[in-house]
C-alpha cells in the first residue's frame, strides 16, 4: 500500500510524479491502493470499452482533479488555502486580503494601547 502521503495531505489530487497527467497515482494515493492495480484496471477498462469512453473519462478526471501541491502541507489550514487557491485565485486573494486586514486592525489596536497615556501611567504605577 502507498504510504508517501501524510494525514494532513489526504485529498484527491493529480500526482506530480504520475505517468500521464498523474490521475492513476492520485487515485492510488487517495484510496491508499497500489498504483499498479489502478493502472491495470484502467488498461482493462480501456481494452473492454474501447478507446473513447475510458479516454474521455480519464481526460475529464485530469481536468477536474486539482494538481498536487509542490511541497507537503504543514497543516489543514495550508491545505484549505491551497484548495481555495486552485479552485478560485480571486477568492483566495480575497481571503488573504481579509486575513491581513484583520491582522492590521489588531496591530493598530495594540499600537494604540501601548502609545496611550493610560498605558504609560499604568506602567509607571506598576513599576513602583
Amino acid at each position: 500500500m502507498s504510504t508517501h502521503r501524510s494525514d494532513t495531505q489526504r485529498g484527491l489530487y493529480r500526482s506530480r510524479s504520475g505517468a500521464i497527467f498523474g490521475v492513476c497515482r492520485g487515485l492510488s494515493d487517495y484510496f491508499d491502493f497500489s498504483v499498479f492495480w489502478i493502472r491495470f484496471a484502467a488498461v482493462v477498462l480501456l481494452l473492454m470499452t474501447g478507446l473513447w469512453p475510458i479516454l474521455g473519462i480519464y481526460l475529464i478526471a485530469a481536468l477536474i482533479m486539482k494538481p498536487e501541491a509542490a511541497r507537503p502541507f504543514a497543516s489543514d489550514d495550508e491545505r484549505a488555502f491551497y484548495d481555495s487557491y486552485v479552485g478560485s485565485r480571486r477568492a483566495a486573494t480575497e481571503q488573504l486580503r481579509q486575513r491581513f486586514g484583520h491582522l492590521e486592525r489588531r496591530i493598530r489596536n495594540m499600537e494604540d494601547a501601548v502609545t496611550s497615556k493610560e498605558y504609560d501611567w499604568d506602567r509607571r504605577f506598576n513599576a513602583s
